[in-house]
């Protein structure tokens, strides 16, 4: 009986300080630490004026703008900002729309034309003149030709002979159309119809004097309307013989009883 004591004690002196070993060599484990994401930078945002509505060309601006955040990195070269032109509202009511503005796009000052100021003369690039002529339906792709297209202008005028005869040539190719005077008109269905009777072209000094020769010559003058693709080609310089000498220095197309004949110029 006292061998089983001292045994049992024994083994409960062993079990202490084998747990008191484990106790002071084993270390907790350290404590999870959750990474957190820094706050996202704040935007910096500066007040900009946009146009509400879409605004076409010759559009009069009056209410059709407010101001709206804008982020500042996004900022752009004539961009109205609030802070250095609060009354810009007030100062550009009244203005005309140059070229054309969608709805929420920055106004700039480019796209505007001042109140008082021509709305033709701002149209055009330096060094260019704005010339008229007379058109037609018939003579004017039926009435397609529209503003910012690209035209040539084909001279067509009679030559001299016992036969009536006519002799074409293109004096001017690749000529932007500035405005088309148009009406609207309704036709025996009740549609309505736009028609244009006069077209402004965009003309160099010299391509001006040729269209105002020409326009006493020709029995007719007839619009072609162009591509878009070969609007992109360089504007030729048109029939110089018309102003710089009185003989010709083409040729000419002769329309003889429905044969098409090309005639040498003088030079």
């Amino acid at each position: 009986m006292q061998k089983a004591r001292v045994v049992i004690l024994i083994v409960a002196i062993t079990a202490a300080g084998t747990a008191g070993y484990i106790a002071t060599t084993m270390k907790p484990d350290a404590p999870v630490v959750e990474a957190v994401a820094p706050p996202p930078p704040q935007i910096e945002l500066q007040d900009v004026l946009v146009a509400t509505d879409g605004l076409g060309v010759g559009a009069e601006m009056q209410n059709q703008m407010r101001w709206q955040p804008w982020p500042v990195s996004a900022l752009a070269d004539g961009y109205i900002k609030r802070s250095e032109r609060p009354q810009a509202e007030e100062e550009l009511r009244g203005s005309t729309v140059r070229l054309q503005i969608f709805p929420g796009e920055p106004i700039r000052e480019a796209k505007l034309i001042g109140k008082g100021q021509s709305f033709m003369s701002a149209q055009l690039p330096a060094g260019m003149r704005a010339v008229a002529t007379q058109i037609a339906a018939d003579t004017s792709a039926g009435g397609f030709i529209l503003p910012n297209d690209y035209v040539d202008v084909i001279m067509i005028r009679q030559v001299d002979g016992e036969q009536k005869q006519f002799a074409t040539e293109t004096i001017l190719s690749n000529v932007r159309v500035l405005a088309i005077d148009q009406t609207i008109q309704e036709d025996e269905t009740g549609q309505k119809n736009k028609l244009g009777s006069t077209a402004t072209l965009e003309l160099t000094p010299q391509q001006a004097e040729i269209l105002a020769v020409a326009q006493q010559m020709a029995s007719r003058m007839t619009l072609v309307l162009r591509s878009l693709q070969d609007a992109q080609e360089p504007t030729g310089p048109g029939a110089e013989y018309l102003v710089n000498s009185p003989g010709r220095a083409g040729n000419v197309k002769l329309i003889k009883s429905g044969t098409v004949t090309e005639i040498l110029g003088r030079k």
